[in-house]
């Protein structure tokens, strides 16, 4: 695709991405704040209900030929093509408690690969986005990672790739953030994953690690922060994609230091 098709698809995508951006908006603290877990799902899906449609239908006719992955959910690779993946509301047990930390975001991938993202944060009114060789923007201004080369120094965060993880997982996550504890500054554990993402992207946090491989949260923060200047792998130091079971997003200058911090949590998932 030429510059000026991508140019023309990033603002078509950015269109879209806001105007759903602007429907969550309107539907924050319109509720009740949920009593129950029922009442938790069922706002979680009024929501995406209320904003999917015209999401999937704009960005569907942004760039023919191109499909939609209906799992947010879903691990694993995609099959070859053009294909947009996207959440409607990233961080959408955020919204219905009344808090900042929620997002609409898409991320165009081609065969394999992020090519393309956008993340709209409607609370602040800022709009992230990259192509890939092209440089990652907040509002149009460029963003860059942390320029942080001590590990002593670092903020870093992780956070549940979804509810209920595996065993194994949990047993991870709670011996990597005991490393962590002992090596950085401050660990934090947060969700959503994409707006820890935007942060390492914009260098205001450090770092991101997670276990597990829930495509639609880390996609397009992986696109970002590469195109911030970071770096982003698997736990073990290969480049992360699609498929990787784990994470790890950090300037190159702290990726060595963290990844040593963590390599003795891999045999938990052997």
């Amino acid at each position: 695709m030429t510059r000026d098709k991508n140019d023309a698809l990033l603002t078509e995508t950015i269109r879209a991405v806001e105007a759903a951006g602007n429907t969550l908006l309107a539907r924050f603290g319109t509720t009740p704040r949920p009593a129950t877990l029922a009442d938790l799902l069922a706002g979680i899906q009024a929501n995406d209900r209320a904003v999917e449609g015209a999401l999937r239908d704009a960005l569907l006719a942004a760039l023919p030929g191109s499909r939609w992955a209906e799992d947010e959910e879903a691990e694993g690779a995609l099959p070859a093509g053009d294909w947009w993946v996207a959440d409607p509301a990233e961080g959408n047990v955020n919204h219905l408690h009344g808090r900042p930390g929620w997002a609409v975001t898409a991320t165009l991938v081609r065969d394999g690969e992020p090519v393309l993202t956008v993340i709209s944060v409607p609370l602040t009114g800022e709009t992230y986005s990259a192509i890939t060789g092209r440089g990652a923007f907040v509002n149009g201004r460029p963003l860059e990672v942390s320029a942080k080369r001590d590990i002593a120094a670092a903020i870093v965060a992780s956070g549940q790739a979804r509810p209920g993880e595996a065993r194994p997982i949990r047993a991870a996550m709670i011996r990597s953030a005991e490393r962590l504890l002992d090596t950085t500054l401050l660990v934090r554990l947060s969700v959503p994953s994409m707006l820890e993402l935007i942060d390492v992207a914009a260098g205001r946090l450090d770092s991101f690690w997670q276990h597990g491989s829930v495509r639609a949260g880390l996609m397009g923060g992986a696109l970002l922060v590469r195109e911030a200047g970071g770096d982003v792998t698997d736990l073990r130091g290969h480049r992360w994609a699609v498929g990787s079971p784990d994470f790890l997003a950090a300037p190159p200058a702290l990726q060595p230091a963290i990844l040593a911090a963590l390599s003795s949590n891999m045999e938990t998932l052997a």
